[in-house]
């Protein structure tokens, strides 16, 4: 794993994925028996033109307006699942902020920092990763902006 070489820690937690579920995040919250406020989703967003990670809360949105402003861009828009999914080698509802197949712009929520541990995909539906924010900050080379509306 990408954050073992770097010799960043973290934990792994696994659950049983219902395929069924309505939300991802809230179901990982639910079966890792967490406060959803620190499971956090990964996004990926077209912004003018280019890809990048909005790292949210399970808990509200993606303020696609407030990502292009901290990434000193112009617009931003939802990338397209299938793109997503080519651009990161990762499946929708199991992306990862780290590991992708190549680096993205990143901007992670700074609801994270109120946090000691903060959880996101670990790669695959049912596999989340606990991780210090500034070390998921460090990883991903993300800047931290408040980009998540209830």
């Amino acid at each position: 794993m990408a954050l073992t070489r770097a010799g960043v820690p973290f934990t792994l937690h696994e659950y049983d994925h219902d395929p069924r579920a309505a939300s991802y995040g809230l179901e990982a919250a639910e079966a890792l028996g967490l406060d959803p406020a620190v499971v956090f989703k990964t996004l990926m967003a077209s912004v003018d033109g280019r890809l990048a990670v909005g790292i949210v809360p399970v808990t509200g949105q993606l303020d696609l307006k407030a990502l292009a402003r901290a990434l000193g861009a112009s617009r931003a828009a939802l990338a397209e699942v299938t793109a997503a999914e080519r651009a990161t080698g990762y499946v929708a509802g199991g992306i990862s902020p780290v590991g992708q197949k190549r680096s993205h712009p990143t901007v992670l929520d700074e609801s994270a920092l109120g946090f000691d541990t903060v959880y996101v995909s670990a790669g695959r539906r049912g596999l989340d990763l606990g991780i210090a924010p500034a070390d998921l900050v460090r990883a991903t080379d993300a800047t931290v902006a408040a980009i998540s509306r209830s």
